[in-house]
């Protein structure tokens, strides 16, 4: 008899079951969610550049003056234990947007004065200064005049020239006299001609001068003369000015070459050495 095999009957293996993945909940959605958003948001993304440039100023500041710090939109270093800061003009800088000037701000300097060029000698006058005297107050910046004083013309013309072009009002900064150099006289005849300037000056307007000049020429030439006056001293790209606390000087020329909006031209950079209401003490009531 043939044999017949018997098939066997193998089971089908059934596929695999897949592992069906659980979704998220609605409360990890909405935490996701609300990341996400947040990541994306104007405020975070403010504050990670701030805190990314703040990381880079600390790096920058490395080993250098701790209150001596860059400040990149102003283009110089400037010391920041001082609170209010200027700036002083001629024609050099052209036609000033001073709303521009005012508005400008990097942490907390911006400008608050600035002194303006009004006269020099006996015969210039600058030409710039009458706009740069109406503009400059009605952007809100404290104004002071200074005269380019030259040693070899008499110091009571230069005074009365002076004074002919020069309108102070209420509010503003008392009038500067600029000594820089001996303009081929002998040292006691500037200081006698500097002299007759400020007591004209003084008498007409009420109030002392300020006198300013380089550390350099003030130490060889006026220390010691002029002690009752407040000093305007320059001196640059320094931390801090050191003369002395016997020297009477209320502001610092410390740089030359700042870049400051609505002036085309580097500008000086000036600080007061006081508080606000000192400040407000030199001004014209």
């Amino acid at each position: 008899m043939p044999t017949t095999k018997r098939r066997s009957t193998a089971k089908k293996k059934l596929p695999p079951k897949r592992k069906t993945k659980k979704g998220l909940s609605i409360k990890w959605k909405a935490i996701i969610a609300g990341f996400a958003l947040l990541l994306l948001s104007p405020f975070y993304y403010g504050y990670v550049i701030k805190s990314i440039a703040s990381t880079w100023r600390w790096i920058w500041d490395i080993g250098k003056a701790s209150n001596y710090r860059v400040y990149k939109s102003f283009n110089i270093r400037i010391p920041t234990n001082y609170k209010i800061h200027g700036i002083d003009v001629s024609s050099y800088q052209g036609k000033i947007d001073w709303q521009r000037v005012k508005n400008m701000r990097e942490d907390s300097v911006h400008i608050t004065f600035a002194f303006i060029k009004a006269t020099e000698g006996i015969l210039l006058v600058d030409p710039y200064f009458q706009r740069n005297w109406r503009e400059a107050p009605k952007a809100g910046i404290a104004c002071g005049a200074y005269h380019y004083f030259r040693p070899r013309f008499s110091g009571k013309w230069q005074a009365r020239f002076f004074l002919q072009n020069v309108k102070t009002q209420k509010g503003f900064l008392p009038a500067v006299v600029d000594i820089e150099e001996l303009d081929g006289i002998k040292p006691a005849k500037m200081r006698d001609e500097l002299n007759d300037f400020l007591k004209q000056v003084e008498a007409k307007t009420k109030v002392k001068p300020i006198i300013y000049s380089g550390l350099t020429f003030y130490q060889d030439y006026l220390s010691g003369y002029f002690d009752d006056y407040h000093l305007w001293i320059a001196h640059y790209y320094k931390p801090q000015l050191s003369v002395g606390h016997a020297i009477n000087w209320k502001f610092w020329q410390h740089s030359d070459k700042a870049k400051v909006n609505g002036i085309s031209y580097i500008v000086d950079f000036d600080v007061f050495n006081g508080d606000s209401l000192a400040f407000k003490k030199l001004l014209a009531q």
